[in-house]
This record gives structure tokens, sequence and C-alpha cells, in this order.
């Protein structure tokens, strides 16, 4: 963030408190941080700022999140560095070799070729730039260097492994009980694994921190969470995001931005939860105007919003009203309806919106050319999208909508398979790819995770249901969240969803009812699951495979 700040003449994000105040926002306590005039964070503790619940500057004793910002290291560069495209894909890459440990992945449609890259399936232009064989060992010589021999670390090589039910380790549930029917509405990892994000119908974002009992396996200690921040937008919130770039171990990364009814784009502190910046849409009445959907470019030096057929582009160094406008409609020929989610390719300089009319479209990050538009499948508005590692291929999933399309972007009319979920309302439901691109998770609106290895898909592209390798209750009630951690066998999902009362379920009818509407009434209630939990989904320990038996049997039962 501090290189492109550098660059900016409002002084950025970091530096955007004079914006805010014009909005009536919340009045800055966090002074600038644009280079050549800023105060290290050391200085500005000293002071009297207020101190940042995520502790900015930490020991090496503190196993917890510094564990979870290695991984930023490993992947090279600052985090703030802008980076090209086609050097995302390096991060996928430097995970794979952990996922072709489990065994089956080198048999399954993966070949390594004479100069050492492993190519994904059917990818026929090479997969990623850089050959696998030189990532291989690179992340590991980091991490042993960075870290001690019985540092928690260790987990982090261990893979995903759903050839049993996830464990549960902890989550957060009272937190959602101070307010009527207040669910949540999605969680979302920090790219740097450090904690977690997550939104509900109270209109706050909340951050946690994940406990560092599970780095350190101390499961039988884990306690309830609690949120270490709390973030309240104004009305609805419609969508929100993490910075791609941020590092717990460099405070002016940290950062998010959400968009909530009638208000601007909100960019939020992740350290002190204030408000940093604002970006004000207008439109063509010179209104403000919410919007619908947001997502940092990959080098995070760009904030795409989605609007009602049009795509706004903000500068993420100078917050305010300039913008780049790209209409998603020309000359009545294009994508319509509004503009409900982003997905940026991996390796090329590619993106996808997907919109509440039941198609998604393929846009170029230069201008916002429309480069493809994939056929209507959907039977309703798509929510949500998500590229393959290799950039091939692209998910798209919708509202009351049965199943995950699975596109081939080298044909971009044909549909390779698709996954079968259960999704009965308009609410949006998140599906989440791990790093390798080898599985996809989703839950639906009866509170069941699917988990779908992607390796057994026809090679031919048959366009045949996929069948899910492993399906658990996580939720009593829907799972409309699910985020895999970037780097450890963690999952984060939350459940929820608005109650509607039974027929018969008024208060006059409720005497002539008696017992029946009281039965009625209990069904409805036990239904209710407002949580965030935790999931392990790598190799059990000897000392956790009697609770995931117990798991196991619960969760069948």
């Amino acid at each position: 963030m501090s290189d492109s700040a550098a660059n900016g003449e409002s002084g950025g994000v970091a530096g955007a408190g004079q914006d805010s105040e014009a909005d009536n926002e919340p009045p800055q306590q966090v002074p600038p941080l644009p280079e050549g005039n800023s105060l290290e964070v050391g200085e500005t503790l000293e002071e009297g700022a207020p101190t940042p619940v995520k502790r900015p500057k930490l020991s090496v004793e503190d196993q917890g999140l510094e564990q979870a910002a290695t991984p930023v290291e490993m992947h090279g560069g600052t985090p703030a560095q802008a980076s090209l495209l086609k050097e995302d894909p390096a991060s996928p890459a430097q995970i794979a070799p952990v996922q072709s440990e489990e065994g089956g992945r080198g048999a399954q449609e993966v070949t390594v070729s004479e100069g050492g890259e492993e190519e994904c399936r059917q990818n026929g232009d090479g997969g990623h730039d850089a050959p696998l064989e030189e990532g291989e060992m690179k992340p590991d010589e980091e991490h042993n260097s960075n870290g001690s021999a019985d540092s928690p670390s260790e987990g982090q090589h261990l893979g995903l492994d759903f050839t049993h039910n996830p464990q549960m380790l902890t989550g957060s549930w009272t937190e959602y009980n101070n307010f009527p029917e207040n669910y949540l509405k999605g969680c979302k990892w920090a790219p740097d694994g450090s904690c977690i994000l997550t939104n509900s119908a109270d209109n706050v974002l909340r951050v946690y921190n994940v406990p560092p009992e599970i780095y350190s396996y101390n499961w039988d200690l884990l306690s309830e969470m609690s949120p270490v921040l709390r973030m309240a937008e104004g009305d609805t919130i419609y969508d929100y995001c993490w910075y791609p770039k941020m590092n717990s171990l460099d405070p002016d990364t940290c950062f998010l931005a959400s968009s909530s009814r009638d208000n601007p784009v909100h960019v939020w502190d992740a350290f002190y939860g204030e408000v940093r910046a604002s970006f004000r849409p207008y439109n063509h009445l010179d209104e403000l105007t919410a919007a619908h959907s947001l997502c940092f470019s990959p080098d995070g030096t760009q904030l795409y919003c989605g609007f009602d057929k049009t795509v706004r582009v903000f500068y993420t160094e100078r917050p305010g009203r300039d913008c780049e406008e790209r209409p998603t409609v020309v000359k009545k020929q294009g994508q319509s309806g509004i503009i409900s989610c982003f997905g940026f390719s991996p390796c090329q300089s590619v993106y996808a919106c997907g919109s509440y009319s039941r198609c998604a479209g393929l846009y170029s990050c230069q201008d916002g050319t429309l480069l493809a538009l994939l056929p209507t499948r959907h039977h309703g508005g798509l929510t949500h999208l998500f590229f393959s590692p290799d950039g091939n291929y692209l998910y798209t999933g919708g509202r009351k909508d049965p199943e995950i399309l699975c596109w081939d972007l080298r044909e971009p009319d044909k549909v390779v398979f698709s996954l079968k979920r259960n999704v009965a309302t308009n609410q949006r439901i998140y599906f989440d790819l791990d790093p390798s691109g080898r599985y996809l998770l989703s839950g639906d609106t009866e509170g069941v995770v699917s988990v779908w290895d992607t390796l057994t898909a026809p090679p031919d592209g048959s366009e045949e249901q996929l069948q899910p390798q492993l399906r658990f209750q996580a939720h009593w009630d829907c799972t409309n969240g699910i985020s895999i951690h970037p780097f450890m066998p963690l999952l984060a999902t939350s459940s929820g969803q608005r109650q509607f009362p039974w027929p018969g379920d008024s208060e006059g009818d409720s005497a002539s009812d008696g017992e029946g509407g009281e039965a009625v009434m209990s069904q409805q209630e036990s239904r209710q699951d407002n949580t965030m939990r935790l999931w392990w989904a790598g190799p059990l320990g000897p000392a956790s495979e009697e609770n995931q038996e117990q798991n196991t049997a619960a969760a069948e039962a």
C-alpha cells in the first residue's frame, strides 16, 4: 500500500480523512500514512492513539499471528507491492505440492512434463507460468528459516484431507443472539490467514483473530471466539472484501472495503475498526448510489464496484468520487442487470462479472472491453463466481439455483460439469476453491456442506453432474458462507437465514391451535442456527481421533 500511496496525489487510503469527514463519517484517529510525511506505528502509539486490537508489531514468541503472517512472506515481495496478474499463480503453485502428497493427484489427470512443469487437468496452455518443481522446496526452506523446529508452522505443510468429516474446533454464537434474527451473511479469511471477517443481519462487520491454541494443537483449551473488532454500517451491507495484499505485520495494508445501502463505499482500518477513507459513486443525476458488489484487483491498486449495467473502477490511492465508468451494455448489446459479483483471473488480465440477469461476462482489465458473454444457463441471478488457479475454468453459482456450473473459458460456450446443491432462497450462498484448485466446497439451504474433487471430472467434458466426495452437516440452518484458510487445513463456515412465521403462527391462532402451534414453533426455533464455526480439515492426530468419531456419529444422527 505504501508503494502505491507514494504516487497518489491525495495521499492514498491511509491518509484520506478529509474525504471521510466530508461525508459526515467518524473523524479519523489514525494519522495519515503515505510516504514522505507519515509517522511510524511506534510514534503513533506514543502520541496517545488507541491501542490496536490486532497487535501490529508482534514478537517472535507470539506463535499465533506470527505464523499467520508467514505465508505472505513466502509468496515473495512486499505485501503492498503491485505485481502483474501473471505473477499471482505463484501462490497456488506453492501450495499445490501439498495436495499432491495425498495420493491419487499424480495419477488423475495431472502430468509432469519433461521439463518438470506440472500441468493442470485439460490445461493445454501449460498451466501456471512458473514450474512447480522450482517452488516445491522453497516454501519449506523459508518456513524452516523463519520458525523454530518446534514451531506450529509444521501445520502449514498439512494438506486438506476429506477422507473423513472435518472436526469442529470452536466458533462464535453468543455474539449473534443479542439481536433478533441476527443471522450471518458469510465469512471470509484474511489473505494472510490471521483473522476472519463476518457479516450479519445487524449490519455489523466483525473481525475474529485465530485462537493461538489452534496452531499448537491444544484444541481442548479452545473456548468460544469473541470478535476483536466491530464495524457498524448504517444500513444493509451489500458486499465486503479484504485488501488482497493484507499483512498483519504491516498495518498500512490492513484494511477492508464494504458497501451498504444509501452509503458510499467505506474503507475500514482492520487494526482500529475506524473508517480510513470512502469512495463515493454518483449516478447520472449526481445522486449518491450504493455499489451492489465489490472486489479489489489482484495487485490491490483498483477497486471494482458493481452497479446496474455499469462497473465503476476506483483507484485505491485516490479516494473520493473520481472513477472510471465501464458500461456493460453498449448500444443495447452486452450484459444487462445489476452486476452482483466479480472474479479476477490469476493468469491473465481478465475479470469476470456475474449479474442478476443470470449470465456472466468476461472483460479486459485494461479498458473493460467485453471479451465473451457466457450463455444463460442458470435458473437464478448469479451471486458468486470463482476462477480456477490455472485461469482456464470459471465456477458460477446463483440464487434459487440448484447447480454450480464449471465453464471452460477456452470454449466459453461449454460447461464442463455441474455440481448440485440445494439453494431454495434468494440468499447469497458462497462456495470456495482450495488454493490448488482441487477441492470445491459449498453449503446449502439445509446446512449441509458438500466437498467435490474436481480431478474426478470426466476428461471429455460431457457436462455430466459431478458427485460430491463428502457431505457433512455443518449447521442446522442454512450454511451461507464457507471459506478455506490460505495455507492451513482450516475451514470457516457461517449460517442463518431470515425466518418467516409458519401459517397459523399469529397470536389469534395460537390459542386455538394449542399444543400443535407450540410444536410448530419449537420446530422452527430448533432450525435457527446463527453461528460461525471453525473446522479442522487436515489429518487427524492420535489425540483427536476419538473426538472425530464422536463428531461423525453426531453428524450422522
